[in-house]
């Protein structure tokens, strides 16, 4: 596998690492499992998981693999799109046994990969990195095998980035619980976010203009393209097309409480009409 090799990792891969690691157990040293995901040019793109049980010990490792290939064959049936591309483990090193992990997801893919997930919080954060098997040895010997690293990065569709953020609300409260918001709260939400970041912006530029900062070259170049990619239209262009938008989402929100109303009394109405 080529080393510029990417992997790109979705939330919901963290979410399931971090709830195997906290049902694992008792005498559990780590939790490993297996990745799933898709490849295209040159990158790992990882969407789901889900854990394999094992046993491991300072002499041998066992791991259950009818376990694992029985959950394969599951997420097959409701994501067929979602391949073995590697599998995880928690911690922040590489064990002795990795190796031996590693020669088994080799025979079920092509070039796996390898995340090491720190759920231990060593170093203040749930650390994550990515490795592929390199080969290596002298010509004529017996070769080795030693994992190399790549980047990670982490990216999220749409729906995983609202949920993010819900979740992420429900650190300041003490019940960690937090109700989902209606769409215009969001956008509501939205607003003032980009509102706070465009008077950070503009604070930012003012401070370079005045001398009292040094012009960052990278920000200036990313601020060229974000201006670039504004759209040129009037204020009065702008004022329609948001006021459309608005009618079309208040439209939306409109049917979709009528239809659950006509549910409602659909139901009612079958309930009573069994009753009698």
């Amino acid at each position: 596998m080529a080393l510029n090799l990417v992997a790109k990792v979705h939330p919901v891969v963290f979410f399931t690492v971090v709830d195997s690691y906290e049902r694992r157990n008792p005498d559990a040293q780590r939790v490993i499992g297996t990745l799933l995901g898709t490849v295209d040019k040159g990158a790992v793109e990882v969407t789901n998981c889900f854990c394999v049980p094992h046993n491991e010990s300072k002499e041998e490792v066992a791991v259950e693999l009818d376990f694992a290939k029985d959950m394969y064959e599951l997420h097959r049936k409701v994501n067929p799109s979602e391949v073995i591309v590697g599998w995880w483990a928690t911690g922040h090193d590489i064990t002795d046994h990795s190796l031996l992990i590693h020669d088994y997801y080799s025979r079920v893919t092509t070039n796996p990969i390898h995340f090491t997930i720190d759920t231990t919080l060593h170093g203040g954060r749930m650390g994550i990195r990515a490795f592929v098997s390199v080969g290596m040895g002298v010509p004529g010997r017996t070769p080795g095998t030693m994992f190399a690293p790549i980047p990670v990065e982490v990216t999220s569709y749409a729906p995983e980035i609202i949920g993010c953020n819900v979740a992420h609300k429900s650190k300041f409260n003490r019940q960690r619980i937090v109700e989902p918001t209606t769409d215009l709260h969001q956008i509501a939400e939205a607003s003032h976010n980009i509102e706070t970041l465009l008077e950070t912006l503009l604070g930012y530029v003012d401070d370079v203009l005045a001398g009292k900062v040094i012009a960052d070259n990278y920000v200036g170049r990313e601020l060229t393209k974000m201006v670039n990619k504004v759209p040129r239209m009037s204020p009065i262009e702008f004022e329609d097309m948001l006021n459309t938008n608005m009618k079309d989402l208040l439209m939306v929100i409109y049917l979709s409480q009528l239809t659950k109303v006509q549910v409602g009394l659909n139901e009612k109405l079958t309930m009573v009409t069994a009753i009698q």
